[in-house]
């Protein structure tokens, strides 16, 4: 509500920026704020998106500084407005921001170690962030002129509870405590113990460095959690495989400076490799199929959130279906040729007109 309500007009924008600019003229004259290539530099009130996570965290950023800004542009707005619906949403905002943090690695052999990190990244936090937090909402609310509460008041209607519950601990167990799990509990959820495993043990492929970080007994591990694709047998076949594979490439001209499983993947490909070892073939191609298979679901996730909307919430399942497909893989649609498309409906029966 205070990105559309700020940020509505250019008029408005505008009135962000000269503010910002004032204000950062005074700070610099004041010694306030030291000045240098790279710093002081303008700020946007960034827009969440409704399927990047990442999007509100920047939101919330600029926000807090282009806090006194946006709180001029809503009292303008408040006074000002242009409609009733205007000034009702200026006057009645109430912000209770809350910091979503949330990583991802971009290389997925490192996953794991990344998933383990911040779980007890998590954990310190609920443990010992609540203070560090606290003081730094103390000085925010010093610096913008913002009644701070009491702590160690009463929090809410007394006559609704049936014990009394400080500012304090309503906003460190209540809010912060209770976030903190939620998030815990998703990372948990999302990623278990076997799937932090699979990932673990996936990482025994990674060719990076002339494989330097090549370990047998991770893909053996990897292959074990597939009896469907690797029999008992063929479990035995692939140590012996990956011995001799793993010296024969080592001193390979052709392996070298490879930079992930794709590379690996491709050059054993060319090489002919993939039919000398056949099963460290199948294993590295099912190493490259699973993150493929589980980003294609959370982006279908993503997609059908701008699909399906509440404009078009009647649509059936063929025609979501349809609609997906052409959202998810927009790169391979992007190439068709419209000329293609129109032959291929021509063909499929006789009509009154040529389409061509």
């Amino acid at each position: 509500m205070v990105v559309n309500t700020v940020g509505a007009s250019c008029k408005r924008k505008d009135m962000i920026l000269e503010a910002k600019k004032e204000r950062v003229e005074n700070e610099i004259l004041a010694g306030e704020i030291n000045t240098g290539k790279g710093l002081n530099q303008e700020v946007s009130l960034a827009r969440p998106g409704d399927t990047r996570w990442g999007s509100h965290h920047r939101t919330i950023i600029s926000l807090l500084k282009l806090f006194p800004e946006v709180v001029e542009v809503l009292t303008f707005i408040k006074q000002d407005g242009e409609t009733f619906q205007q000034r009702s949403n200026a006057s009645g905002l109430t912000n209770a921001l809350s910091k979503h943090l949330q990583k991802k690695s971009q290389d997925l052999l490192e996953a794991s170690h990344l998933i383990s990190g911040t779980k007890r990244a998590l954990n310190h936090l609920r443990q010992n962030g609540f203070e560090k937090m606290l003081a730094n909402v103390t000085s925010f609310c010093e610096k913008n002129n913002i009644k701070m509460l009491d702590m160690a008041e009463s929090y809410g209607n007394k006559r609704n509870r049936k014990y009394v519950v400080t500012n304090r601990h309503h906003f460190e167990v209540e809010v912060f405590n209770t976030v903190l799990d939620m998030q815990l509990q998703e990372l948990g959820s999302r990623f278990s113990e076997v799937s932090t495993s699979l990932i673990e043990n996936m990482s025994g492929l990674n060719p990076c460095n002339s494989f330097a970080k090549f370990d047998i007994s991770k893909i053996v591990k990897f292959s074990e959690m597939y009896p469907n694709d690797f029999n008992k047998e063929e479990r035995g076949v692939l140590t012996g495989d990956l011995s001799t594979f793993y010296h024969t490439l080592k001193e390979d001209d052709k392996f070298v400076n490879l930079t992930g499983l794709s590379d690996l993947a491709r050059v054993m490909v060319e090489t002919g490799k993939n039919e000398t070892f056949p099963l460290v073939y199948r294993t590295l191609k099912l190493a490259l199929v699973l993150p493929v298979a589980t980003a294609t679901v959370e982006r279908c996730f993503s997609k059908m959130k701008l699909i399906k909307t509440d404009l078009r919430n009647r649509m059936g399942d063929e025609y979501l279906n349809n609609a997906l497909i052409c959202a998810v893989e927009k790169e391979i649609f992007c190439k068709v040729k419209e000329e293609d498309v129109m032959a291929r409906f021509q063909a499929i029966k006789n009509r009154r007109g040529e389409l061509i």
